[in-house]
């Protein structure tokens, strides 16, 4: 069997930026198998000492190099980092000379900088955007003149954790909706969706997969067989086609990606915070 290879996203602050790039470069390798890690907030040389400790360790254990995706900006703690023998990765060392070139100024080494809460009122976008939807989460609150976004599927399809996602990673105020029997065997929009048409977006996903998911949480119901999966899966894909909404397949796509899609398609420009 294949040996697992370590690997770890270290740094100063949350380790979401080394994370997101770390495991945008691992999935490039296929048929390698890898176990990841993420060390938070090494901002001091006794933890850096640390980190390199267990980076050696898993190391050894495993019989591979481990790989460090560090977005540390200290030079000491990165050196320290490096005693692990990993081969490490700083993600900001190909950019910074030569935006220090380009922009005549050296950069400012700031621990924590890149997820610091420097902007309060971006701060408070995303936690209204996050009150939203969690009020107006599946259908509950229908009043929808605030939204800037209304996800229509079937119930399980991938509209919640897509919501949550869109307010705290973009300040989205995003509703969602869940199509109902009684809405699909109408054969139409429901009224009170009808009146918000251009923030409409609808997500499906194979029948298959929503019964695995339905089992989970509803194990042998009538909601979760594979029948009523494929009917309402087929019925929901049918009306939002007849009604001119776009339509998106979750099942092999990331919140991310799906988040991303849903904004561009309707026109939605936020930066990540």
């Amino acid at each position: 069997m294949d040996r697992v290879r370590p690997v770890f996203y270290v740094s100063d602050g949350t380790g979401i930026t080394a994370e997101t790039i770390g495991h945008s470069l691992l999935t490039q390798f296929e048929g390698l198998r890898f176990s990841t890690d993420r060390l938070p907030f090494v901002d001091t040389a006794d933890k850096a000492r640390d980190a390199a400790s267990r980076i050696r360790a898993a190391g050894n254990s495993s019989g591979l190099r481990p790989v460090v995706v560090n977005s540390c900006v200290d030079p000491e703690l990165n050196h320290l980092l490096a005693e692990s023998g990993a081969l490490m990765l700083d993600v900001f060392a190909p950019f910074i000379a030569p935006l220090e070139q380009e922009l005549g100024r050296t950069r400012s080494a700031n621990i924590g900088r890149a997820h610091g809460m420097v902007d309060f009122d971006t701060y408070h976008r995303r936690i209204n955007a996050m009150n939203y939807a969690l009020t107006h989460d599946d259908g509950v609150k229908p009043d929808y003149s605030e939204a800037d976004l209304i996800l229509v599927a079937v119930s399980r399809a991938g509209k919640t954790p897509t919501c949550v996602y869109l307010a705290l990673q973009h300040g989205v105020k995003a509703a969602n909706y869940p199509l109902t029997p009684e809405d699909l065997d109408a054969e139409r929009l429901p009224e009170k969706l009808r009146r918000y048409r251009r923030k409409l977006f609808g997500l499906t996903i194979d029948p298959v997969r929503l019964h695995q998911i339905r089992q989970e949480r509803r194990p042998d119901s009538r909601y979760a067989q594979l029948d009523t999966c494929r009917r309402e899966v087929a019925q929901a894909e049918a009306l939002l086609r007849r009604e001119g909404v776009e339509l998106l397949s979750t099942t092999h796509a990331s919140i991310e990606e799906i988040a991303s899609r849903v904004m561009e398609h309707l026109g939605i420009n936020r930066e990540m915070f």
